[in-house]
């Protein structure tokens, strides 16, 4: 049986924790018009050998050295593969001996900046990328790809190092992509008809994965964005009378963060029901019995403390 409890901050500490900046991929971001020119980093993964792998929305995937500082670009953003752009990358996983990259596209038609469009509409035209053979500057190799999910989000590797688990975000479920072995380019549904919008995937402790969600459906209750998303031309109406900030208020400020486990068992939740510790979660990374929370839209990391009460 799931267990659910409501969030609560942790005391804040005397003086607060110290923020380093490890490198700048390019010019720091400004207004929403210069996210294209800026970039907006969204998934990150520590490699085996220290360096970070860094999903951008718009520029690429890109290795970094915390230690000297240097940006190696390994997939160029905006570039063109079977036809499509790479318009929205969101999400990396690397296996355990680095040599192997795998990421999302959420969409080839809108930007990360446009992304209510892209929830509302509903399209099917994201994908799971396979890995790079090499790491050529910009160079694209793969033996598959798996094409039109619906906002693809978050992905991770399986312990197994075959299978990687993608969050399609606006069928609020998540898929078993199968990279290796005797099912190699097949794809089962891991856990479907969540109880909110998956976004990022990340392993837990107790051999699950925290599951964030930075909406919730309401059972029974009404959810605009499944209402809308089902019905493409009121959607479009509605993009066109509202902007994208007025819409997103309308989106009940309900943050969950999900243990799953295999067979789709929630082994526990962790609610914020009004949105006053951590809205809109993107991410929740478990170490030493603390739950670290992310946000798309919160300029600060939540701490959940799995040891409390």
């Amino acid at each position: 049986a799931a267990v659910g409890r409501d969030m609560q901050v942790i005391p804040r500490p005397r003086m607060d924790p110290s923020l380093l900046t490890l490198v700048f991929l390019c010019p720091p971001a400004g207004a929403r018009e210069d996210e294209p020119t800026c970039g907006r980093p969204l998934g990150i993964r520590a490699g085996p050998n220290g360096t970070l792998f860094v999903a951008d929305a718009y520029l690429g995937v890109f290795e970094v050295d915390p230690a000297t500082g240097a940006v190696t670009r390994l997939v160029a953003g905006g570039q063109e593969v079977g036809g499509r752009k790479l318009s929205f990358i969101n999400d990396v996983a690397v296996t355990q001996d680095g040599r192997k990259l795998y990421f999302t596209d959420s969409s080839s038609r809108w930007q990360r900046r446009d992304y209510l469009h892209l929830i509302m509409e509903a399209t099917a035209d994201g994908r799971y990328n396979p890995p790079p053979g090499s790491k050529v500057k910009g160079q694209l190799l793969g033996p598959f790809r798996i094409k039109n999910l619906r906002f693809p989000n978050g992905i991770q590797l399986l312990p197994d190092q075959e299978s990687v688990l993608v969050a399609e975000t606006t069928m609020a479920r998540i898929r078993r992509v199968h990279v290796a072995g005797l099912n190699k380019g097949g794809m089962d549904t891991f856990v479907d008809n969540l109880p909110g919008f998956p976004d990022n995937i990340r392993p837990s402790s107790s051999g699950g994965y925290w599951v964030s969600m930075a909406a919730v459906r309401p059972n029974p209750g009404f959810s605009m964005l499944d209402f809308l998303s089902r019905c493409p031309p009121l959607s479009v109406s509605a993009l066109q009378l509202f902007s994208q900030d007025v819409l997103i208020k309308a989106v009940p400020r309900y943050s969950l963060v999900a243990e799953i486990q295999d067979g789709g068992v929630c082994r526990r939740s962790f609610h914020d029901p009004n949105g006053l510790v951590a809205a809109y979660v993107s991410e929740a990374h478990e170490h030493h019995g603390k739950l670290y929370i992310g946000s798309f839209r919160s300029p600060y990391i939540a701490v959940l403390d799995l040891q409390g009460p």
